[in-house]
């Protein structure tokens, strides 16, 4: 029997499958699609992807001062508004559809504040090669909805928000955008050879789809992974009775640089 060689491999990892974690006495929980070993986390990375988070804060809540170093961090907001302080004397708040990020080079601590319930947002880590990070001052900066280029098209909305034309620039190889798909639409998107997309639902639910590869479904709060060996073309339907929402990260699957080992 002639053998098939996959080009494109896709995940699904639900909710059962991410890693869990808490803050301030749990008024902030989070769930951990990429954690750190021992949370849950079924995934550990995606190629320089080193960490995602979707915290809730389910009233007033604070993430105290704490350190950190090389990583470059994102704070990506969902509902609600969080605020931040750090060490280099950056003090601000940041609604949905905002984001906050630092590169954290040298070291740097910062701390984290939500003011109300309802409150959701992302953190992801991206690693870049940490001993060129290490020798790097720390930065800041902070970004509003009306920063990020949003395209509309045929019941679908592409928001960018790192890479291409977005205002986000990282030293790690990394795109994200933040797409909303209408009822029985779809989204199609290139992924490059030796690319990994991952992929987190907000809301909604919807199938993979691939020339030559049998539909993946998922559900809100599900999280893919897609690695393609060969350059690809994939789809992300909608199905039919609700939009569907999803955060999309595209980073190459290796880098040419040693990455920090998670144990």
């Amino acid at each position: 029997m002639e053998s098939t060689v996959r080009t494109l491999d896709v995940a699904v990892y639900p909710p059962s499958k991410q890693g869990r974690g808490s803050f301030d006495g749990g008024l902030i929980t989070e769930r951990k699609p990429i954690g750190f070993p021992g949370e849950g986390s079924e995934v550990l990375r995606v190629g320089p992807l080193f960490y995602w988070a979707w915290a809730t804060a389910h009233g007033p809540g604070r993430i105290g001062l704490h350190p950190h170093r090389a990583f470059e961090i994102m704070s990506y907001v969902l509902a609600g508004e969080i605020g931040h302080y750090d060490t280099m004397g950056h003090r601000s708040r940041v609604g949905a559809g905002g984001a906050q990020v630092m590169q954290t080079g040298s070291g740097v601590s910062h701390e984290e504040t939500m003011s109300g319930a309802g409150t959701e947002f992302f953190q992801i880590w991206f690693e870049p090669y940490l001993q060129d990070a290490l020798r790097r001052p720390p930065t800041y900066a902070e970004y509003h909805h009306g920063d990020f280029p949003l395209r509309q098209a045929d019941g679908v909305a592409v928001k960018t928000v790192i890479g291409e034309d977005g205002p986000i620039s990282l030293v790690a190889e990394a795109t994200m955008h933040d797409v909303t798909i209408a009822p029985g639409k779809a989204y199609r998107r290139a992924l490059a050879a030796g690319h990994s997309l991952a992929a987190l639902a907000v809301a909604g639910a919807g199938r993979w789809q691939a020339a030559g590869h049998d539909d993946v479904a998922f559900q809100a709060q599900d999280f893919s992974v897609l690695h393609a060996s060969e350059d690809a073309e994939v789809t992300a339907a909608a199905g039919a009775d609700a939009s569907l929402r999803l955060v999309l990260i595209d980073v190459p699957t290796e880098v040419d640089y040693p990455l920090y080992a998670k144990r």
